[in-house]
């Protein structure tokens, strides 16, 4: 039986979504040793010095057919989906545990699909708005009652500043990627250099440089090589078949990835009401992503 296009799209996409959920656990073990800027800028800029170079041997000639307002472009996605998103990642991850977080964060999907309709003109279908409010149900559900509290205000602030800006990353990096002109490796070696160099930057001069022990260079490592450096270009390459929200919404598969290696790794709770909005929320998850007559 052959896979189509997009169908492969997919599976590399919810790959992706895995060895990202991975990183979730391996940053939260790692915390306590290496400050979350810093980490966040030691993880991208080593995955950047790796790839830099096998990338600008194969595609040299891209790099100076580049205008410059793709470079602009890429310069913004960088700002926004690393410095930004990841450096916020990071930093909320030391305020607050996973899974609330994940939460938080799996509302990206509606300011995606709204933004999607403004800037990229990719109008979600019923289906589509059907399979998001579904999902955010199941959402709602695994995460009721939601435990707040005053001392993790700051957590919810870098949250917030977190979701907005993996909103935007999200259609900014389809806006790159869906007009096929740049290689999806060329977009992740630059935009991840631009933000990586800024978030090792601030990183150093807020937190300084810490002393690594060999576990926290492991990490790093696995974190730069594969979950980074592989996952990222695989992502981008993947926003050329699929929409702004569809990236989006298997981007929130993580929750369901996330709250099984929380539970396995970290101690956090996982009971019969958690397990019912996970299939909830799966079941919108897929909603979102049956094929449809009009797709190849």
């Amino acid at each position: 039986m052959r896979i189509s296009k997009r169908a492969w799209a997919v599976f590399q996409a919810l790959f992706v979504t895995f060895l990202w959920s991975t990183s979730w656990i391996l940053i939260k073990l790692t915390l306590d040793e290496i400050p979350p800027l810093t980490f966040a800028g030691l993880r991208y800029f080593s995955a950047t010095l790796m790839l830099l170079p096998m990338i600008f041997i194969k595609h040299r000639a891209q790099f100076s057919s580049l205008s410059g307002a793709d470079w602009l472009g890429l310069a913004v996605l960088g700002v926004v989906y690393y410095f930004l998103t990841q450096g916020g990642q990071f930093l909320t991850l030391s305020y607050l545990d996973a899974t609330p977080f994940s939460l938080l964060l799996n509302f990206t999907t509606v300011l995606t699909a709204l933004s999607g309709i403004v800037f990229l003109q990719e109008v979600p279908s019923s289906r589509h708005w059907t399979g998001i409010g579904i999902f955010l149900v199941g959402v709602l559900l695994y995460f009721f009652p939601f435990q707040g509290g005053s001392t993790r205000f700051l957590g919810y602030v870098f949250a917030g500043v977190t979701i907005f800006a993996n909103a935007i990353a999200a259609i900014l990096g389809r806006s790159v990627n869906r007009e096929r002109r740049i290689s999806p490796a060329v977009v992740t070696v630059i935009s991840m250099g631009i933000g990586s160099v800024l978030l090792l930057g601030a990183g150093l001069a807020v937190e300084g440089l810490p002393q690594l022990s060999l576990k926290s260079m492991l990490v790093v490592a696995w974190l730069s090589v594969v979950n980074t450096a592989f996952a990222f270009t695989l992502w981008n390459r993947t926003l050329q078949d699929l929409t702004a929200v569809e990236s989006s919404v298997i981007n929130n598969t993580m929750l369901i990835q996330i709250a099984f290696l929380s539970w396995a790794f970290l101690g956090e709770r996982l009971g019969l009401m958690d397990l019912i909005g996970l299939l909830i929320a799966a079941i919108g998850i897929v909603m979102v992503n049956l094929k449809t007559p009009k797709q190849a």
